[in-house]
């Protein structure tokens, strides 16, 4: 049974991709800052900030004793907050990127470790459309994204040598607490610009990091795959 680390899984995405691959038969072990809600058979849950070195440290090396490795890694906890450039506070962006970066920068590298010494892995990061639509009053959440995609590009190419592949994936939006504060009209304009104009649903992010995460995948590594058409 494969080994399966996913951030952010107290709702949301990220309680979709928990309860999805343990049923698809995976030991999945999760983390948010509060507890979940809810029980899974194979399923484990630490309480930590992502952001958070140490705590992130201590849990990625408890993970990788008490089962013997990590094989998969997704880089789902993310937060976002929508206001114009002029009026976004310093604390927001400060709060925005340690989530968002530094959260994705803490699990890329501990859970890296423990796959370079078994040589094998598969880390799958979240971006966003936002990033390359350039939505505006999102600044802060876009650029944070941004970041994400620039550094899965860039890790991939230093962890190849350990046979670990990194990709990500852009979802559009989907019907989450993340854009409850969105207006219709900024959903429906931000719809307008995709090629297929619809909300993302969590089939289509689940589609997406089933055929990153399989062993076939191995030569697909440095890819940020963006939904809805967008590029």
């Amino acid at each position: 049974m494969e080994t399966m680390v996913i951030t952010g899984t107290r709702k949301g995405i990220g309680r979709y991709l928990a309860e999805y691959y343990v049923g698809k038969g995976y030991n999945v072990i999760g983390c948010s800052r509060s507890a979940a809600d809810y029980e899974l058979e194979n399923y484990e849950h630490y309480e930590l900030d992502v952001a958070d070195e140490k705590a992130v440290g201590k849990m990625v090396r408890s993970v990788a004793r008490d089962h013997g490795g990590i094989d998969i890694l997704l880089n789902n906890a993310g937060i976002a907050s929508m206001n114009h450039f002029l009026l976004t506070p310093l604390s927001t962006v400060e709060r925005i990127f340690a989530t968002n970066v530094f959260g994705t920068f803490n699990f890329c590298r501990e859970v890296g470790k423990a796959m370079a010494k078994q040589r094998y892995g598969r880390i799958v990061n979240f971006a966003t459309v936002a990033a390359p639509l350039k939505l505006e009053g999102e600044a802060a959440y876009a650029a944070s994204k941004a970041a994400v995609a620039n550094l899965t590009q860039l890790i991939a190419k230093e962890l190849a040598e350990f046979n670990i592949t990194v990709n990500a994936v852009g979802p559009t939006p989907v019907a989450t607490d993340l854009i409850r504060g969105v207006s219709d009209d900024k959903i429906d304009d931000l719809i307008n610009t995709q090629a297929i104009k619809r909300m993302g649903e969590y089939r289509d992010i689940s589609n997406v990091t089933d055929f990153l995460i399989q062993k076939e995948s191995d030569f697909i590594t440095g890819q940020v795959i963006y939904l809805g058409g967008v590029s």
